[in-house]
C-alpha cells in the first residue's frame, strides 16, 4: 500500500508540468509583422519592406485581453499580425502603447481571438536567483512552439533604450531571435518578457522584468505613453581614500558622488555633493541599495517607484551639512538631437538641397568614418549631441543627403550633414523656421552658412533654386518636397 502511494506521488509530479505547460502554450502567441525603417539620409523614403516574427503573451490590462510584446518587435511596422499556437490563422492586430526605451508594447486584437487564450498572470515580485524559468516563443529554427528551460541567473539595474534605465534578468535559458517579446514563467506566472541576448556567449539572455511590465501598463492605462522617470546626472562612486579625505566623510558616511550636475543654478545637485538615501533607502559606496537579503540593486531602482510630481525626495552631504533635496526625475530630457522612436524624420528639399531635422540615428547611420568627418569639422551634431535644447522648439538642421546633381551646384562641395547656421542673415531656429524664411525670401540670391569649420558658404539664385526643385523631384521620382507637418509652412497663402 505504500509503495502504491509512492508511486502515486512520484506519477503526479512527473505529470504536473506537461499538464501546467499545455495551460500555458495557448497564450503565447507568433507575431508577424512587415517593416518599413526610416532612411536618415532619404527622409522622403522609407527603407524596403522587410519581414520580421517575434513572440507575444496574453495578458489582462484593466479586465481586457491584449498582447504584450516588445517594441522592437512592432515598431516601424506597416502590417501586424498574431498567430495563435497551432492554428494557421494570422489575425490583424493594432498597436495600442509602445514604449522603445523599455522594449515593451501592447497590441489590440478582435475579442475574438482570446476565446480559447486565456490571460497568463504576471509574477507578483522579483524572482529569486537560481529560480527554474521556462522560456516560451517562437524563435528561428522551427515553426512549432518552443520551450527552452534555465534559471535565474543574475537580477540587476542596466540601461535599456535612449538613456532609460531598468531592472534587468539574466537567465541562462537557450534563447534566439523570435523569442523576443514572449513570457518566461516561473511557477506558473511570467516573471519576465523576453528581449534580448548575448550571440557571442553560450545562453545568457535578457528578460524584462514583470516589475517593469507593472510599470508600464500603469503608465499607458490612460492611452498614452509618458516615460519613466529618470535621473541625468552623473554620478561616481565615493570610495578613493583621497576623495573621501577631501570632502571629510568619516568611514560610516556612504552613498555616491555627483560628477556632472544638471546645469542651472537652480538644479538641487551640485558637484561634489554626495547621495546618501533615496527616500529611506541608504546607498552604498558603489551606489547600491537593499532591496531584501538577497538582492541589492543600484539606487536608481527607486527612482520610478518614489517619483511623485516629477521630484524623488534625496538625502544629501554638502560641505559637512546634511540637506533633503527634491530632485527632478522627468521621463524624457528635451534633448536638441533626439532618437526617432518609431517616427519617421521630418524634411524639406529645395533645389538640390534636402534639410531635416538632426536626430540620433542621422548623426549615428555613417558610422564610424561619418563620426570622424564631424568631429574633424567640429559639428555640433557632435559636439551638441547630448545637449537640452537652449530654447523651446530649437533644433539643429542639417543637410540629410549628399546635393543631387544639377548645374547650379557647379563648384560647390558636398555639405552633407554640415548644420544650417544662417540664410541670407537670419539666424535658423528649427526647421519649421527654416522653411518660412525661404517661404518668405525676395532677395535675389540664396546664402546659406554652415555651423562648423568646412568654411564653404553656398549661394544659388533663388528663381533657380525654386526651378531646380520641379526638375530634380521629377527626375528622382520624389512626391513631395516636404514632410506633411511642413505642407502649411510651405504653401502658406
Amino acid at each position: 500500500m505504500r509503495f502504491a502511494l509512492i508511486a502515486a506521488l512520484l506519477l503526479a509530479a512527473a505529470t504536473t508540468p506537461s499538464f501546467a505547460q499545455e495551460s500555458i502554450r495557448p497564450s503565447v502567441v507568433k507575431i508577424h509583422t512587415t517593416k518599413r525603417f526610416p532612411n536618415p539620409y532619404r527622409p522622403w523614403t522609407k527603407e524596403a519592406p522587410k519581414t520580421v516574427s517575434g513572440s507575444g503573451v496574453v495578458i489582462d490590462v484593466s479586465g481586457k485581453l491584449r498582447v504584450l510584446t516588445n517594441a522592437h518587435v512592432v515598431s516601424y511596422s506597416r502590417e501586424i499580425y498574431v498567430q495563435g499556437y497551432q492554428s494557421a490563422d494570422k489575425i490583424e492586430a493594432k498597436l495600442l502603447a509602445i514604449a522603445p526605451g523599455m522594449d515593451l508594447a501592447l497590441l489590440e486584437v478582435d475579442d475574438a481571438f482570446f476565446k480559447s487564450r486565456p490571460a497568463l498572470p504576471l509574477a507578483d515580485g522579483l524572482p529569486k536567483i537560481k529560480d527554474a524559468v521556462n522560456a516560451y516563443g517562437y524563435p528561428t529554427g522551427g515553426e512549432e512552439l518552443s520551450v527552452t528551460e534555465g534559471i535565474i541567473s543574475r537580477i540587476e539595474v542596466a540601461g535599456y533604450n535612449y538613456g532609460v534605465v531598468g531592472l534587468r534578468i539574466q537567465v541562462d535559458a537557450a534563447l534566439n531571435p523570435g523569442n523576443s517579446g514572449g513570457p518566461t514563467l516561473s511557477d506558473g506566472k511570467v516573471a519576465g518578457i523576453v528581449f534580448s541576448g548575448i550571440p557571442s556567449a553560450d545562453n545568457i539572455g535578457y528578460l524584462i522584468p514583470a516589475d517593469e511590465v507593472r510599470t508600464f501598463l500603469a503608465d499607458v492605462a490612460d492611452g498614452t505613453y509618458d516615460g519613466k522617470p529618470n535621473l541625468s546626472v552623473g554620478m561616481q562612486t565615493s570610495e578613493n581614500e583621497a576623495m573621501r579625505e577631501m570632502l571629510k566623510l568619516d568611514a560610516k558616511t556612504t552613498g555616491v558622488v555627483v560628477s556632472r550636475p544638471e546645469a542651472g543654478e537652480d538644479y538641487p545637485l551640485k558637484e561634489w555633493d554626495l547621495i546618501t538615501h533615496i527616500g529611506e533607502h541608504a546607498i552604498d559606496n558603489d551606489g547600491r541599495v537593499q532591496v531584501r537579503d538577497d538582492l541589492r540593486v543600484s539606487f536608481r531602482y527607486y527612482v520610478p517607484k518614489l517619483a511623485k510630481d516629477g521630484t524623488v525626495e534625496m538625502t544629501i552631504v554638502r560641505k559637512n551639512e546634511v540637506k533633503k533635496v527634491n530632485v527632478p526625475v522627468p521621463a524624457e530630457r528635451d534633448l536638441l538631437v533626439p532618437p526617432l522612436k518609431n517616427d519617421y524624420p521630418r524634411y524639406f528639399m529645395l533645389g538640390p538641397l534636402v534639410f531635416t531635422a538632426a536626430t540620433r540615428e542621422l548623426v549615428v547611420a555613417g558610422g564610424d568614418r561619418m563620426a570622424a568627418t564631424l568631429s574633424q569639422f567640429e559639428s555640433p551634431l557632435l559636439t551638441r549631441l547630448s545637449d537640452v535644447k537652449a530654447f523651446k522648439d530649437e533644433e539643429l538642421v542639417a543637410i540629410a543627403s549628399p546635393m543631387f546633381s544639377h548645374k547650379i551646384t557647379k563648384g560647390y562641395n558636398n555639405p552633407i550633414l554640415a548644420v544650417v547656421s544662417e540664410v541670407n542673415g537670419v539666424k535658423i531656429k528649427n526647421l519649421r523656421h527654416l522653411v518660412e524664411t525661404l517661404r518668405d525670401s525676395k532677395d535675389d540670391f540664396v546664402v546659406f552658412k554652415f555651423d562648423d569649420k568646412r568654411g564653404e558658404s553656398i549661394v544659388f539664385k533663388r528663381k533657380e533654386m525654386m526651378a531646380a526643385t520641379d526638375d530634380i523631384l521629377s527626375d528622382n521620382g520624389i512626391r513631395e518636397s516636404y514632410s506633411k507637418d511642413l505642407r502649411d509652412a510651405w504653401e502658406k497663402e
